[in-house]
């Protein structure tokens, strides 16, 4: 039986492109540039795994925002499974935000 290995550098460019149309809603800008995704890491078998936090553990879109991510990842041509792993070490701040969300939010 032979297994199919996928570049995984690409894969993980094409996870993080679908990451970008994620946004939490309560803030408009996507969770990547947020600096809610802490990990993106895809195996040669397709597998992928998101180690993700929130603004806060209140956050109303708890139980929704991590189900996006999921069902987003899993429809990135190439990934045979998604696991989505939401983790508060380290807790979310705003420095975590990229250049573009903190100009786009006005904190530049």
């Amino acid at each position: 039986m032979e297994t199919t290995s996928v570049n995984t550098n690409d894969l993980e460019l094409q996870v993080i492109e679908a990451l970008r149309t994620c946004y939490d809603p309560e803030i408009p800008v996507n969770i990547y540039e947020l600096g809610l995704i802490y990990e993106v890491k895809v195996e040669p078998s397709g597998s992928a795994l998101v180690r993700m936090t929130l603004t806060s553990p209140n956050c109303p879109a708890a139980q929704e925002l991590p189900a996006e991510v999921e069902d987003k990842v899993r429809g990135v041509s190439g990934v045979t499974d998604a696991k989505v792993d939401v983790v508060w070490d380290p807790p979310w701040d705003q420095s975590m935000m990229s250049e573009s969300a903190k100009l786009q939010l006005g904190f530049l």
